[in-house]
């Protein structure tokens, strides 16, 4: 037998009520879950971008400062990239790593170098860096070896 008040109407929710709630609940705590994940890893990504732009300024500093020409090292078929003297990075989980280069930089088909001169110029190029439907473009002037980050949806 249900209790109820003195207006007649019933206290309490059914099984049924409370299972509605926790469904709904259940759902909505899954689709933030989804969103934050998909966030966090556009974050990771854009943050291996920038760990790359950064890497370059490094190796243009160095042959500023050395009086020598430095190179930083792409390796397209690992996705990794490697200053002067230090080891090799790799980039996040299915990350593409595209990269257009100076000839006489080309190691092989699927390994190449981006070279500054001790002036601050370099060899120049492009590199991409491509997740899903976002790309990074990191443009690297052959006058000035200035480095910029652009992104863009493909």
């Amino acid at each position: 037998m249900r209790a109820t008040s003195a207006t007649g109407s019933n206290r309490g929710f059914t099984l049924i009520e409370l299972t509605a709630v926790l469904m709904l609940v259940a759902i909505g705590f899954a689709a933030l879950s989804y969103g934050l994940t998909a966030q966090l890893e556009n974050q990771r990504v854009k943050a291996a971008a920038r760990e790359l732009v950064a890497a370059l300024r490094q190796t243009r500093a160095q042959a500023i400062l050395k009086g020598e020409s430095q190179a930083l090292e792409l390796d397209l078929r690992e996705r990794s990239y490697r200053v002067p003297g230090r080891e090799p990075v790799s980039l996040p989980e299915g990350m593409e790593l595209r990269m257009l280069t100076a000839r006489s930089e080309q190691i092989d088909r699927e390994r190449g170098r981006i070279r500054f001169y001790r002036d601050g110029s370099s060899t120049g190029g492009n590199i991409g860096l491509i997740k899903g439907q976002r790309e990074w473009r990191i443009e690297v002037a052959w006058l000035t070896g200035e480095v910029v980050l652009r992104e863009r949806e493909r």
